[in-house]
């Protein structure tokens, strides 16, 4: 797909620190339990690391006891993209930003707790919250 945010490998790369790098444009998954904002609970907004896209809302967030920031929805269903992701032996359901392509997670259709049932599992390093 082609994308409204197009950079080289290189530009990312100065854009970046080594760990965004990695999971934003690498698809790595950073350690359950370490990102900054799985403890985060003010209202606002949730923006793609890479290109300042908003993403989530505060409001959709909720506690899914994973070791990731959860949210039962996107902001907007056109500002993600959802990717079948066939790699480590099984079949999930990637999470990209729409407008820059950077991966942000995996969602999961095992939340029955919310209004949705889906688990947005993202990385806490491919995400910017701005508080409202």
């Amino acid at each position: 797909m082609g994308y409204e945010i197009g950079r080289s490998e290189a530009e990312w790369r100065t854009l970046l620190t080594p760990g965004e790098f990695a999971v934003l444009r690498e698809a790595a998954t950073e350690r359950p339990w370490t990102g900054v904002l799985l403890d985060e609970h003010r209202s606002g907004t949730y923006r793609c690391r890479a290109c300042g896209a908003d993403l989530f809302t505060a409001d959709t967030k909720f506690d899914s006891h994973c070791g990731w920031p959860s949210f039962y929805e996107a902001r907007d269903s056109a500002a993600v993209e959802l990717v079948t992701d066939t790699t480590l032996g099984m079949q999930r359901t990637e999470v990209r930003c729409a407008r820059c392509g950077s991966h942000l997670g995996h969602v999961f259709d095992d939340a029955p707790q919310t209004p949705t049932g889906d688990r947005y599992c993202m990385n806490s390093v491919s995400l910017e919250f701005v508080p409202d």
